[in-house]
């Protein structure tokens, strides 16, 4: 198997004497909120030993589901799938407030891996009802995050699915309106669906603060800056992940020629590098970076192997283990740290 050779470029560089590359996005792969949740089964598993339940996938990542299953970690749909007193965490997307009723009329022993970015939409949306705002949720009908967010002030939210929607939208007081958003969206459709609501309603008013998540934003630049010297981008990350969707489409959007999704390497289908010279490669904040090793070391065995990082931005970002896991663990004398993927720790502090 060829080694792939990296060189990192902000500006994509060109194509070298065997004609072939893969300009590889950064950043790609883990955010802040996924490898804290996933972190934090991780050490629920070793703590209070296994079975540790999860309502719902912990995160969009059928690799990760998994691999965490084959440690002890049980899946479930909903909380009174749990034994009663036992331990379950609750995805990084987030759930309502009568999930947590739900859980602790069970006497759950509940850890909530929620995002901090989505906790964030989770408290604009219970403010802007408090003050009896019509708030419009642009996002997916039925994805969790949606699910949560809603939950928090049902008789004052709708959720807008896109664009061509907002003609079914109905307020109370065009002048007491808000939008807010699900974290994972693809920001140019976002900005479409709220320039359109804007034309209905002209004193729509912004959230506080930009709701897309800044891993989404920032995967998307990167896919927008090489997608255009691709004849094809293969985004990795499974097919529930919104945010990995969004990308095959903003890599489409952007001037590849093709793009395609796949959940690992064995999906490829190497008819696809057919006439290719240069194949993007990135992967949703779901995806961890082994799986896209994968892909890189089977495109290099079909004589890709110059690697071209092609970077927009550099993130730092990290977050702490969420309070309840975080508070047990210090009782027990244990580092409340969270390892990165990468070498790093995480500040024992938790995020505003």
């Amino acid at each position: 198997m060829t080694t792939p050779t990296v060189s990192a470029s902000g500006t994509p560089a060109r194509p070298t004497a065997t004609g072939k590359r893969v300009l590889l996005a950064a950043p790609r792969g883990y955010c802040a909120g996924v490898d804290r949740a996933v972190i934090a089964v991780e050490k629920a598993l070793e703590h209070y030993g296994a079975p540790v339940y999860v309502r719902k996938e912990i995160v969009h990542n059928k690799f990760v589901v998994e691999t965490l299953a084959a440690r002890g970690a049980v899946f479930v749909e909903e909380t009174d799938e749990v034994p009663e007193g036992s331990h379950v965490v609750f995805s990084a997307h987030g759930v309502s407030p009568a999930v947590h009723a739900q859980a602790a009329a069970r006497n759950l022993q509940t850890i909530d891996a929620t995002c901090p970015l989505v906790t964030k939409v989770h408290k604009e949306a219970v403010r802007f009802a408090s003050e009896d705002y019509d708030i419009l949720l642009i996002g997916h009908d039925g994805h969790e995050e949606v699910e949560g967010t809603y939950g928090e002030a049902p008789d004052h939210i709708q959720v807008v699915n896109s664009p061509d929607a907002v003609a079914d939208v109905v307020v109370r007081d065009p002048d007491r309106l808000i939008w807010i958003s699900q974290t994972t969206l693809s920001v140019d459709e976002t900005m479409d669906t709220v320039r359109r609501l804007r034309e209905r309603f002209p004193n729509l008013q912004d959230p506080p603060s930009d709701d897309i998540c800044y891993a989404t934003q920032n995967r998307q630049v990167a896919v927008k800056k090489l997608a255009p010297e691709c004849d094809l981008v293969i985004t990795v990350g499974s097919a529930n992940s919104s945010n990995s969707v969004r990308l095959v489409e903003v890599a489409l959007d952007a001037g590849a020629r093709t793009s395609y999704r796949v959940d690992q390497a064995s999906e490829i289908d190497l008819a696809w590098l057919d006439g290719v010279t240069t194949v993007g490669v990135t992967s949703g904040a779901s995806v961890p970076e082994i799986l896209v090793k994968d892909v890189l070391a089977l495109l290099a065995e079909h004589g890709f192997g110059d690697v071209q990082e092609v970077r927009t931005a550099t993130e730092d970002l990290m977050f702490s283990l969420p309070r309840e896991l975080r508070a047990d663990l210090k009782a027990a004398g244990k580092a409340p740290a969270v390892p990165r993927r990468d070498g790093r720790k995480s500040l024992d502090v938790q995020p505003a």
